[in-house]
């Protein structure tokens, strides 16, 4: 069952699930409030909790407010362009011959035909990062499907705009958000291990906590990570 209370101007989802104790997050990038509560919790029990923690939303929501943001990508010379969370200064070289992307010293060469729009400079550094992600992958699924004794079926890996992954339990498709190639790799460490967890519990309820806590005591400190690392232009949550 999903719902909606409210305190004050701030709108608070509430999803009843299968779980014993209520969850409070507040998710960036907009501070959007979310409560897991059991299915046995009425709704004016739930309220009495989210007024008592009032103060701490509106803090979090604060601080979100006031996190670091990119500036929309122009894709010009010495822009910053960040890859597996190191920074880099983006230089342009015109070159009638295939487009190409380099990374050197603290640089980020990206080679393109004469005139190139900032839409094709766009699309040859989204299937860079791509292909960076596509390659850090398999070591980790298999790492990961090996510790939780499971096995993943397809895994994509493409650009998404609500979430930072996903999975269908079901048929065991993974899909990894393209932009896991800029933030530290421990990240998408992290978003692989969180993923293929779903295929042993679908829920985020206690059991897929005590999983994770199991297999990954640090996976809080990785989501703060991710959570508080510049946002990009186009925003995506976890």
């Amino acid at each position: 069952m999903v719902a909606q209370i409210h305190l004050g101007d701030i709108a608070v989802d509430v999803v009843l699930k299968d779980i014993k104790n209520i969850h409070l997050s507040v998710h960036p990038p907009a501070g959007k409030v979310r409560i897991a509560a059991p299915l046995r919790m009425d709704l004016d029990t739930i309220r009495v909790f989210a007024i008592t923690k009032l103060a701490w939303i509106k803090s979090q929501q604060k601080k979100l407010r006031e996190q670091e943001r990119e500036t929309p990508r122009e894709y010009l010379d010495r822009e910053s362009h960040y890859v597996w969370g190191k920074r880099y200064l983006l230089k342009l070289i015109e070159k009638d011959a295939a487009p190409a992307v380099e990374l050197k010293h603290n640089k980020m060469i990206l080679q393109l035909r004469p005139a190139a729009s900032h839409e094709k400079r766009q699309e040859v550094l989204d299937a860079w990062y791509r292909e960076q992600l596509k390659a850090a992958v398999p070591p980790l699924f298999a790492k990961w499907e090996k510790a939780l004794g499971v096995k993943a079926g397809k895994v994509f890996v493409q650009k998404m705009k609500t979430k930072w992954g996903s999975c269908n339990p079901c048929a065991g498709n993974v899909r990894l958000n393209t932009d896991l190639a800029k933030k530290p790799l421990q990240c998408l460490e992290y978003i692989v291990a969180h993923e293929l967890t779903h295929l042993l519990e679908r829920s985020h309820n206690d059991r897929f906590t005590t999983l994770m806590d199991a297999h990954m005591p640090q996976w809080r400190q990785y989501r703060e990570m991710l959570n508080s690392l510049p946002l990009a232009h186009q925003e995506w949550v976890y």
